[in-house]
């Protein structure tokens, strides 16, 4: 069983280091941002969004699913986007998709988007747009297995929960039993009730994550309209449900409570990886103690403020080595539905929302992730509002000084052949002493209802060399990769792309 140490000492000065750098650990300031093409993205009815580079050009792009059963996608030229979803076969109208998500399933290095609908009163099917090399998308969810009949569909996570090599499919439903589905050379199969954690519960949130360090992914569901919540460990040939004996079920909910988004990182810098649960009622919490047990610290930590939370995405927007903490929610009054945002920011010691109501960045109520598409050296902001009285899928730039964004690191995790299928690798960097500075993972999906195919962000506060470990899933723990020496000043403007090697040597893609 693999598990990260750090020195207490270490995080002390941390602490302190962060809030120096930010200068923002006293006073709550509006985080500096701009609005990217504000008039074209301000489009009513916008989902989920999720990045990816899906041409393989260097920069991401992205796709987002609107009312009406449009999937947009936009091409980044060189921080100009361009829709192109048409163009490239994707629907411009039909059944609603709800979630979209990107993952390499049948390995040939062209990132493939799965999106799952929403139709009501009587539920559809899933779509998966196989990416023909950057040159159109087909639907082949019939031929491969994955139309998932019936489903009212929400988070989709291409995971590879079985360590085989390849992408899998766990599939939540709004309505009905969850399933899991094995990816056979490309082609699906659901696996049985008993052994592929098909909760029956209402289950909006799906977030996988090697919760026990045994080196192979887990999943914790956020489940809605009552139901309690679930975490399944994974023993590979089945999963069983800890949930109760962790205390982490949340029973009791009434109808009008439950869970929605969640979100995986390690907020405290020890290594390990703890959860956000946004819900319908006061938010969570679990910081991940690294003996596979969770302790609930939301209230402490301030970021349990009430209301309808839908989606939340960690991530280091000022660069001082903490992740912060975006939460993307609403609130109903006689006109509707309002977007209502936070931005915690992460002062070591505990949270602090750095947004007022009606500033820039409150413009969403579901979803939301942390991208840096411009590889300036700060992550952006994307987000979406389905529901609001605006609607849009918003970019915020992030406007940080050049010396901050010097001390970014962007890190681009891939299998031996570079291709996108190592969600849930977990990544650590360590400074010249050996001592850890913080800890990502790759996505497995998140935000609300989406997943991208994405670098992991870090920031670091001096120019010094860094060693880089990544963590990849595998019997007896995984397998464990470092690199040492890596200069941050090598990889400004693109990332340190990192292969998985069979040898246990980590290997840098020129």
């Amino acid at each position: 069983m693999y598990k990260p140490t750090i020195s207490a000492k270490y995080v002390t000065t941390l602490t302190l280091l962060s809030i120096a750098i930010s200068g923002q650990a006293a006073t709550a300031n509006e985080p500096n941002f701009t609005a990217v093409q504000a008039e074209e993205f301000g489009v009513a009815g916008s989902l989920s969004n999720a990045w990816a580079d899906f041409d393989n050009d260097g920069d991401l792009d992205f796709a987002v699913s609107i009312k009406g059963g449009e999937v947009r996608l936009y091409r980044n030229d060189s921080g100009k986007f361009v829709s192109i979803g048409e163009k490239m076969g994707l629907p411009t109208q039909g059944d609603e998709i709800r979630g979209i998500s990107w993952g390499d399933y049948d390995g040939d290095g062209y990132v493939d988007l799965l999106g799952g609908s929403n139709v009501s009163p009587t539920p559809s099917r899933s779509y998966v747009f196989r990416n023909n090399e950057a040159k159109k998308f087909d639907e082949v969810a019939r031929e491969i297995g994955l139309t998932i009949d019936g489903r009212w569909a929400r988070q989709s996570n291409w995971v590879d929960f079985d360590n085989d090599g390849d992408l899998d499919l766990y599939a939540a439903n709004r309505t009905g039993s969850n399933r899991l589905y094995v990816n056979t050379d490309g082609m699906f199969k659901a696996m049985s009730y008993r052994e592929g954690a098909s909760d029956p519960r209402r289950t909006v949130g799906s977030c996988w994550f090697d919760m026990d360090h045994d080196g192979d992914l887990d999943i914790f569901l956020t489940n809605q309209s009552g139901d309690s919540d679930a975490m399944w460990r994974n023993d590979i040939t089945k999963f069983v449900d800890i949930a109760s004996e962790l205390g982490m079920d949340e029973t009791l909910r009434d109808l009008s409570a439950g869970g929605v988004g969640c979100a995986v990182g390690d907020y405290d810098n020890d290594g390990d990886f703890d959860l956000y649960i946004g819900t319908y009622a006061h938010n969570l919490l679990y910081r991940n103690e690294g003996n596979g047990q969770f302790t609930e610290v939301g209230e402490k930590m301030g970021v349990i403020d009430p209301d309808h939370t839908v989606g939340a995405a960690w991530g280091d927007y000022n660069n001082d080595g903490l992740l912060d903490l975006s939460v993307i929610g609403y609130y109903r009054n006689a006109d509707g539905q309002v977007p209502s945002n936070k931005l915690y920011l992460n002062t070591g010691d505990g949270f602090t929302n750095v947004l007022d109501a009606g500033s820039l960045l409150d413009a969403g109520d579901h979803g939301v992730t942390w991208i840096d598409y411009d590889n300036d050296g700060d992550i952006d902001l994307s987000i979406t509002d389905g529901y609001g009285p605006v609607g849009g899928h918003h970019l915020f730039r992030n406007e940080l000084t050049k010396e901050q964004r010097n001390r970014q690191l962007q890190i681009l995790v891939l299998d031996s052949e570079g291709h996108f299928t190592q969600s849930g690798a977990e990544v650590r960097l360590f400074d010249k002493k050996g001592e850890l500075l913080a800890a990502r993972i790759v996505s497995t999906g998140g935000g609300y209802n989406s997943q991208d195919a994405a670098p992991v962000y870090f920031a670091v506060a001096n120019s010094e060399p860094v060693s880089v470990e990544v963590r990849f899933m595998g019997p007896n723990g995984g397998t464990v990769q470092r690199m040492e020496g890596v200069n941050l000043t090598d990889y400004r403007g693109k990332a340190l792309t990192i292969l998985r090697k069979v040898d246990n040597v980590a290997v840098a893609k020129k």
